[in-house]
């Protein structure tokens, strides 16, 4: 079965875990000996019901505040496909991990507490979600218990959004809306009769058909960075010489002509291996080694890519930065700049603009106090010591992303996106 990736985001409280905790008991993913506990739980806390959060604030910190803190990574599957669902926290200082949780899903989750309507943490993730280009986008309307599963409530907060959306929102990304309410299971699973002017999908009915990311990264142009080169130096494998690594985006077939970066050396893929079976094709997200029909110099760290298929060789980037880090980011600073697996230093030249995430609007100019704070967005150029491979993020999300890394802290201080 295919693996369908989704990242929760939302306001404190707005009721992701409680969410998640949901999904899994309905879908009979929690086993006795955790419902016992969770029971338990509950109870001690001078609960009458069972408080499914619980299942994913594991940390001790997480249930003293009532509030999740780190990504938190759930498994459940049904029938049709398994899901991995990043549970990501909801408070402002910790949107740093929201943007790391959801960097790698097809689906983004954003819920509403309906009584109070969009905020401007919803709007920081529903840009977000944007800006890491994911495609799928449910507005979870909840706590529609609390508003007597008022539709004039759940209107009212489709139309901001949609509003929001017409600004921020790329060409195929979809919208769906959701009335919900995670503590009693109401459209989670199962239609509810509490909302029967509510005439759309439940949510599980929505996450059973979008298509995975690895199926939407196989279509764009292939992208094969080599993290080993594998040499056995055996009896049996004497001359052997393969290049293992994780196939980053599109589809490698053998007999195709291909050139290693930055080398710019060309051969023909000879075999295409894994586990030992050789394959016709490797496509994306998978592990794999490829052997080339010629000795050309490629060794780790280096790219395969299609002949006619090169990315743009870069050693001036601009790009569009989520600053991660409590130090702000100024012009004149050294990091190190890690693409896929290659790190290079790099120095910012220029900040451009700033996202005003509470306005959605932009400011075309640099910052009055000369950098970006923590959680802030912004437009930043940089100049890099050696060549960076990378494709537009827009265009290849796989090979258009990087992350900045502070020396001296060996901290990861900021994630780019390549314009």
């Amino acid at each position: 079965m295919d693996i369908l990736r989704i990242a929760t985001a939302g306001s404190v409280d707005d009721g992701k875990s409680t969410l998640i905790g949901r999904l899994l008991y309905e879908t009979n993913s929690i086993t006795q000996d955790k419902i016992e506990a969770l029971e338990s739980a509950s109870k001690r806390k001078g609960l009458d019901f069972l408080d499914l959060s619980l299942l994913t604030d594991g940390l001790i910190a997480e249930r003293e505040q009532g509030i999740t803190i780190d990504v938190a990574h759930i498994y459940f599957s049904t029938p049709h496909r398994k899901y991995i669902i990043a549970d990501t926290p909801g408070h402002f200082e910790y949107t740093r991990n929201m943007v790391t949780g959801a960097s790698n899903t097809s689906v983004s989750i954003i819920l509403i507490d309906a009584r109070n309507g969009v905020v401007e943490q919803t709007k920081r993730h529903f840009y977000i979600s944007s800006m890491l280009r994911i495609k799928n986008i449910i507005v979870a309307v909840n706590k529609m218990d609390l508003v007597a599963y008022s539709q004039e409530k759940f209107e009212a907060i489709k139309t901001e959004l949609l509003g929001i959306a017409e600004q921020v929102s790329f060409e195929g990304q979809t919208l769906q809306f959701i009335p919900i309410s995670s503590l009693y299971g109401e459209n989670l699973v199962r239609k509810s009769a509490e909302t029967p002017w509510y005439e759309g999908e439940t949510l599980l009915d929505s996450l059973e058909k979008f298509s995975t990311q690895n199926s939407e990264l196989s279509t764009i142009q292939a992208r094969f960075p080599v993290q080993h080169v594998v040499r056995p130096k055996t009896e049996e494998y004497h001359d052997y010489r393969g290049y293992a690594g994780k196939i980053a985006s599109g589809t490698f077939l053998v007999g195709d002509l291909v050139e290693a970066l930055p080398s710019g050396q060309i051969s023909k893929i000879k075999t295409i291996e894994k586990f030992g079976t050789q394959l016709e094709s490797g496509n994306a997200k998978e592990s794999v080694v490829i052997t080339l029909e010629d000795n050309i110099d490629v060794s780790r760290g280096n790219m395969l890519v299609k002949v006619g298929e090169q990315p743009e060789s870069r050693k001036e980037i601009n790009a569009k930065i989520c600053w991660l880090d409590s130090q702000m980011l100024t012009v004149g600073k050294t990091y190190l700049l890690q693409h896929g697996i290659n790190r290079v230093k790099a120095k910012v030249t220029n900040i451009s603009s700033v996202i005003d995430i509470k306005n959605m609007s932009l400011s075309n100019e640099a910052p009055a106090d000369g950098g970006l704070k923590l959680n802030e967005i912004g437009w930043i150029s940089l100049k890099t010591a050696s060549p960076v491979f990378a494709d537009k993020y827009e265009e290849n999300p796989a090979n258009g992303s990087f992350i900045l890394i502070d020396e001296s802290s060996n901290g990861t201080v900021g994630v780019g996106f390549v314009e």
